[in-house]
């Protein structure tokens, strides 16, 4: 049940059509997983925080450093140096205390990924690498629960939402990785995909709308536009396809 000042202050997404009381009680009482606390994580969290999603773990096992506050709003200038797990906390228990957060300090690999996923419903994919990605891929598959993609370079970004079987996963999307780069970033390139990760894991606890299944949506920034294009099953893939059950 809503307490009355929780009532107040989601009054208005309360008030959106098949929203209710009932899709925030859903919220407060869903556990989410968040992959980075970088660029895509801060404004992913940030808003799933203030929309009260009840309980958010976010992991991440690097430190703040000055080159990355240009886009990494959960962190400032007096977190330098300190794990931007930690500092989310810090950052998003001051924009709702009533939401629990949850900081993991670890690195993700594929021995540790399904433990720290623990019960979380849906796994929200804000990382900035694809070696890491396809752990959570994986992960999704074996959890048989949902993973929200996000990814940025420059001024353009990507996001779909991955649901094995029903959708292709991100090895069909992405086969190998790309070679690791530092890439360049507007910070509100990640704001923009970002908040439309946090959109995507509301809708789908919600049970509201549709989620963006099959579908790769582009962002391009530049010239201010979104573009889609349908995404397909690969067959012969390792992750989801009909030799890896």
């Amino acid at each position: 049940m809503l307490t009355k000042n929780e009532s107040e202050r989601y009054s208005r997404q309360i008030l959106i059509d098949g929203f209710g009381k009932k899709g925030q009680e859903k919220l407060k009482n869903a556990i989410v997983f968040i992959a980075g606390a970088g660029g895509l994580g801060s404004s992913c969290s940030m808003y799933l925080a203030a929309a009260g999603l009840g309980n958010i773990k976010i992991c991440d096992n690097d430190s703040t450093e000055l080159s990355n506050l240009n886009r990494q709003i959960l962190h400032g200038e007096s977190k330098i140096g300190i794990n931007k797990a930690v500092s989310a906390k810090i950052t998003l228990a001051k924009i709702n205390q009533d939401v629990n957060i949850e900081a993991i300090e670890e690195k993700i690999t594929e021995k540790n990924i399904c433990r720290l996923v623990g019960n979380s419903k849906i796994i929200v994919d804000c990382m900035d690498n694809f070696p890491t990605r396809f752990i959570l891929n994986k992960c999704s598959k074996m959890k048989k629960i949902p993973l929200v993609h996000g990814s940025v370079y420059g001024l353009e970004g990507r996001l779909t939402f991955v649901k094995i079987p029903e959708t292709p996963c991100l090895k069909c999307i992405f086969p190998t990785s790309p070679p690791k780069e530092i890439f360049p970033v507007l910070g509100a390139t990640p704001g923009v995909i970002g908040c439309l990760q946090a959109m995507e894991v509301i809708k789908y606890i919600v049970g509201l709308g549709e989620n963006i299944k099959g579908r790769l949506l582009i962002f391009d920034g530049k010239n201010m536009n979104f573009s889609e294009m349908q995404i397909f099953k690969n067959p012969k893939c390792s992750v989801c396809g009909k030799k890896s059950n």
